[in-house]
């Protein structure tokens, strides 16, 4: 068991029992490989030990079971070694591989002008290619990938059936005689290419922005160094300033030369930029990057990774320098993979499409990492490495469906000790959104062979997630929003007692009713109790103040009396709205309070995208600023922390902005170590945890950390799961499994 399925296990089984002389047979079983095999004691010790230790490079095989049969009669034991075909499993174990990037092997022939598969842009072996994405059904056989289509021609059905070739049972195995093809085609008045791959590069050249369909999804492409191209394509996918991803040609020793022109790697960023799930890794941007000027607006840093398919890795050694790859979607939507319906719904963005013709059988979107606290951690996962499966600390008393919450949703299905997380969805707010998240959800089930028995959801009613919930025909568990934030990080950490766990981000809904936020809690999963938050204060304007971090600079400074000064329309009359409560929330929110300082420091009154205000804060908050002390008050037996000393500190124009951004993420980092030295004299804390989208500010997180480690408190942050709403769906079943 284990992962021993799409990864060339089976013709490694038959190579290592001939390498032993022994005799006997090896097939799939659903999600499992079984194996009979005779030999010597010697023989077959060294076999099971070669099982596991030399096992090939993606797999990750655990024997489940052993079983005797030296008692059976001689005549009956087998004679040579042959690969049977897959049988089924009363009790299926199936894991669903991700996808791979493209190993060393295929990158040669990739390139090697003698190779029949030369410069095809769907190589693949048992090593490398889709997976997730082309399965259609378990077992992991061709018929049931969206291959069934490509009948092999004689050379590849040889290389398919012969255990000892590195292309056996390599189910998306074709050439170019028999695989999936090409074809490039510009909007407009339709016109395609009979070499698509150059038509497409040549395109680039002129300024073009071309969707490009890969593994997961398309991708909108132009030259990263070209300022007309990038201003193009951020005006057509009105995506004015969300920093853009950039995918580099791998060249050099380790591949990473062009990066290096354009950021600073350190070991850590390199290692993780050439890890298995070739993921986007957030950088520093190099001040003399030949790079557009409107790649990040407004940060330091840069998404970069590197080609992981075939055809990636053919475009970007053709053209020869870093080009813009972010996903082929409508904003907030998940990325696209139907060929005739990104013609139709990219035809406004793109000016070319490179098509091909293998299927996707659901989006996977690109993970991306960062360096925070000293960790590399996942922002989203996606291709390459999910679905993601994490044990459990114990079975489950029936299988469930936990739907995650309404941004950056993830879904999430557990049964006995197993629970698989979903690849990045995205945020629900659109039809297409919610259609994929039924697919998905609906997928898991199909693949995995299980079929949920109850569903755990957001208390929030209003999430698209919790709707949908709510209209199946099964029962549902709703969970308080922060609870499944302390609940995820405390899931990957099972032997942990008691925890002091802050959960800060932009909004959730609350057990009293308000929005929170800025939360500490005590305890563990299935008792969390709220110690602790940031005081509270009035919010304007609703779901409108995500967007407008104006509305909250305004109440900040309402509350205090604090000079504002904005130059607005809707100053006036939102101000009397403040005043009378009407459309107003309370909020002790630090995604909020984010918000307010860089509206106030950096005139951040509206946002295109989420977390943009926050994130120009952090960057700009270089070197350091005045550390400002932070009451703690006491109210509705808890704690609270004022923030209210923050705004002369932040009014202060004596200060430098890089100081008062600096001073405002330090003071906060001080405020969270003297919290936790009070309340440890008071509650029994086994660790400190710092969850929720707040800390995946590198400059917070980092801080934070240092602050409470010198006071001997040890804290810790999600490293197998985004600590933003990503994490929710697998919080949520760790509440369920607390609860039963």
């Amino acid at each position: 068991m284990g992962r021993v399925q799409a990864v060339g296990f089976r013709p490694f089984v038959y190579r290592l029992a001939h390498h032993h002389q022994l005799s006997g047979w090896v097939r799939n079983r659903t999600g499992a490989v079984e194996i009979n095999v005779s030999g010597s004691t010697a023989a077959l010790a060294a076999f099971e030990h070669a099982l596991i230790h030399a096992a090939p490079p993606l797999a990750a095989p655990v024997i489940e079971s052993r079983t005797d049969v030296t008692d059976r009669a001689s005549d009956a034991a087998p004679i040579g070694f042959e690969i049977l075909p897959s049988a089924l499993s009363d009790k299926p174990r199936i894991c669903v591989p991700p996808d791979f990037f493209m190993c060393q092997d295929c990158q040669r022939e990739l390139h090697d002008p003698l190779n029949r598969r030369c410069h095809y842009p769907f190589i693949n072996c048992t090593q490398c290619g889709p997976r997730y994405t082309l399965i259609r059904g378990m077992p992991y056989d061709r018929k049931k990938t969206a291959m069934a289509a490509f009948t092999l021609c004689d050379a590849c059905a040889r290389e398919y059936s012969d255990p000892l070739d590195r292309r056996f049972h390599a189910e998306p195995v074709a050439c170019p005689d028999c695989g999936p093809s090409l074809e490039f085609v510009t909007t407009g008045p339709g016109r395609s290419a009979t070499k698509p791959l150059a038509a497409t590069v040549q395109a680039l050249r002129e300024g073009a922005i071309v969707a490009v369909k890969g593994i997961g999804g398309y991708h909108l492409m132009c030259d990263a160094a070209s300022d007309k191209a990038l201003a193009a394509l951020r005006t057509r996918k009105h995506r004015p300033t969300k920093p853009l991803a950039v995918m580099f040609p791998a060249t050099g020793r380790d591949g990473l030369d062009q990066v290096r022109l354009c950021a600073r790697l350190n070991a850590n960023t390199a290692a993780a930029i050439r890890g298995a799930g070739r993921p986007i890794v957030l950088v520093p941007l190099r001040a003399d990057a030949p790079l557009a000027a409107g790649i990040s607006p407004g940060l330091n840093e840069v998404g970069a990774f590197l080609p992981y398919s075939p055809l990636h890795q053919l475009l970007l050694d053709e053209f020869g320098s870093p080009l813009v790859a972010t996903s082929g979607n409508l904003s907030g939507e998940p990325v696209l993979t139907d060929n005739a319906e990104a013609s139709t719904r990219l035809a406004t963005i793109a000016d070319a499409f490179l098509h091909h013709d293998r299927p996707i059988e659901r989006p996977a979107d690109d993970p991306v990492l960062r360096p925070v606290a000293n960790r590399i951690r996942p922002l989203r996962i996606g291709r390459g490495c999910a679905p993601m499966e994490l044990k459990l600390r114990r079975p489950l008393p029936q299988p469930i469906l936990a739907v995650g919450g309404h941004l950056k949703n993830t879904v999430a299905l557990a049964w006995e000790d197993r629970v698989v997380v979903s690849p990045h969805i995205g945020d629900m707010d659109t039809p297409r959104s919610q259609q994929v998240f039924a697919q998905v959800a609906d997928d898991l089930q199909q693949l995995y062979g299980v079929r949920a028995e109850a569903l755990i959801c957001d208390r929030h009613p209003g999430y698209a997630s919790s709707r949908w919930a709510s209209e199946q025909r099964l029962p549902v568990m709703p969970v308080w929003h922060h609870h499944a934030h302390a609940s995820a990080l405390a899931g990957e950490h099972r032997d942990i007692g008691n925890w002091l766990m802050f959960t800060w981000d932009g909004v959730g809904l609350g057990e009293d009713g308000t929005l929170w936020g800025g939360e500490t809690f005590h305890g563990l999963p299935g008792a969390w109790r709220r110690v602790a938050s940031l005081k509270k204060f009035q919010l304007p304007g609703g779901d409108r103040a995500g967007r407008e971090p104006w509305r909250s600079a305004a109440a900040l400074c309402w509350a205090t009396n604090s000079a504002w000064q904005p130059a607005l329309d809707t100053e006036k009359l939102t101000k009397r709205a403040w005043q009378q409560s009407i459309n107003c929330h309370d909020t002790s929110a630090a995604g909020r309070l984010f918000d307010a300082a860089a509206c106030l420091l950096l005139d951040v009154h509206e946002t295109s995208y989420e977390g943009e205000g926050p994130m120009q804060l952090e960057a700009a908050a270089v070197g350091d600023g005045p550390v400002v002390a932070l009451p703690l008050e006491s109210a509705d037996d808890m704690l609270r922390i004022d923030w209210q000393p923050l705004l002369p500190m932040l009014l202060d124009q004596q200060l430098t902005t890089a100081e008062r951004a600096s001073g405002f993420h330090l003071s906060l980092a001080q405020a969270i170590a003297r919290l936790g030295v009070t309340l440890r004299g008071s509650h029994s804390i086994d660790r400190v945890g710092l969850t929720g989208g707040v800390f995946q500010n590198a400059r917070l997180a980092a801080a934070t950390v240092a602050a409470l480690a010198a006071q001997d408190l040890d804290a810790v942050l999600p490293t197998a799961l985004p600590c933003n709403d990503a994490g929710l769906s697998f919080g949520q079943v760790i509440e369920y499994l607390a609860r039963s």
